[in-house]
């Protein structure tokens, strides 16, 4: 637990840190200690100089440490429990379906439409929408993310030791992350591991986007999806010959976790997933919104992990959501 030096509403602040805050950005530190305050402010007094870690100045990115001294300005903020969701930066309560949850850890099941983090044009995501609805909880961490557009499983570490062992986990790839994709036409069984390098890049108006490149990129980066055929179903009309076109769900498993991994790789192997707005057929899409296909089908479907705390494999399943299910019947290939 933070340790407060000095709490005068009326003057300056000085916050200890805690060893669960070890390595903490600042920013995320501030958000989550300063409760009601809106992200400007914070962001503002920081850059400012007001903010002070061990008596120097200190930038938003920075990590703070075990036994760290902030210095923290007079701040006007709102009264507990009156802070409205039109607020600058304010993120209204929100709780999500629970899949699991004991004293370490949080597995919710992320609705699509939903960024997991305030940023980017988004003023705020799951992560700060938790931490409002818990004020009480001394730490709320996302240990992964998923594409806003994306449904499906997302781990939130209640200690900080917890963060670090599951995103240990992740790194060393002993963690198992499979998603459901439905792709455009018949995806050849034979086609089951896809380990193609990808390269972020930027558009000119500053939008993220990911190709397939080679292993001469010196900014490649080795990413590995493995594919398996779940089943393949008939969407829209038939043709003059009586037949429909075809789609194939798949499960995905990645073993590497880069941005938009399974988007592009699947769309670079010929076979885009239904309603991606970003590396999908445009054409196929506007088909399948007149078929009830809102938004993109890519669901985290399952997650298996070590439990940092007890020791043993923990095994996770997200439903596939019914918005998904409405247009396309893929129920009895689960």
């Amino acid at each position: 637990m933070t340790t407060i030096i000095n709490n005068s509403s009326a003057g300056v602040r000085q916050l200890v840190v805690d060893a669960e805050s070890d390595g903490q950005r600042l920013d995320n530190y501030l958000l989550r200690e300063l409760k009601g305050a809106p992200k400007s402010l914070i962001y503002r007094v920081i850059r400012s100089g007001e903010v002070r870690r061990n008596k120097g100045r200190v930038q938003a990115d920075s990590r703070v440490a075990t036994g760290d001294v902030l210095r923290i300005p007079p701040l006007r903020l709102p009264e507990s429990g009156r802070l409205k969701a039109d607020e600058e930066g304010a993120a209204p309560p929100r709780e999500f379906p629970v899949l699991y949850e004991d004293d370490a850890l949080l597995a919710i099941d992320k609705p699509a439409g939903v960024a997991v983090h305030g940023g980017s044009g988004v003023s705020f995501g799951v992560i700060e929408q938790l931490r409002r609805a818990r004020p009480e909880a001394p730490l709320l961490e996302l240990v992964h993310r998923l594409d806003r557009d994306t449904s499906g499983i997302l781990l939130v570490a209640k200690k900080r030791s917890v963060l670090r062992t599951l995103q240990d986990q992740l790194r060393q790839r002993s963690m198992g992350k499979t998603y459901l994709a439905l792709v455009k036409g018949s995806w050849p069984t034979r086609l089951k591991v896809l380990d193609w390098p990808l390269h972020k890049y930027l558009l000119p108006d500053g939008e993220r986007r990911v190709r397939v490149t080679d292993e001469h990129d010196p900014q490649g980066m080795r990413s590995i999806s493995l594919v398996r055929v779940l089943g393949q179903l008939a969407l829209g009309d038939t043709d003059a010959g009586g037949a429909a076109p075809m789609a194939t769900l798949l499960a995905v498993t990645i073993k590497t976790g880069r941005t938009h991994q399974i988007r592009v790789h699947l769309s670079h192997a010929g076979h885009p997933i239904a309603g991606d707005d970003k590396y999908g057929d445009f054409g196929w899409n506007r088909t399948l919104q007149k078929l009830g296909g809102k938004r993109m089908f890519l669901h985290a479907w399952q997650l298996r992990f070590v439990h940092p705390l007890q020791g043993q494999e923990l095994q996770l399943q997200a439903t596939l959501p019914t918005d998904l299910l409405a247009w396309a019947d893929c129920q009895r290939f689960l």
